[in-house]
């Protein structure tokens, strides 16, 4: 019986402060193109679509702050 493996796709560094780094950029990234979103579904009258992208985006904004603390706490730790 043949058993099939599929593969994870790696990080090119395997490093903590790089999986912060990268995760902190996809939610900031995130938070733009909501605004394209957005504007989408209002120009569509999509209301309960452009808020349900709104609360998207709060959630990344949340995210993005705390990601951002976490690597400025992270770097000052190291630096020292």
């Amino acid at each position: 019986m043949a058993t099939t493996m599929t593969k994870e796709q790696m990080s090119p560094v395997r490093d903590k402060n790089y999986d912060l780094i990268h995760t902190l950029q996809m939610s900031l990234e995130s938070i733009y193109r909501m605004d394209t979103y957005i504007a989408d579904a209002d120009a569509r009258g999509d209301k309960e679509l452009a808020n349900w992208f709104r609360k998207i985006q709060e959630n990344n904004r949340k995210a993005g702050d705390q990601g951002k603390q976490m690597l400025m706490t992270r770097m000052q730790q190291e630096g020292r």
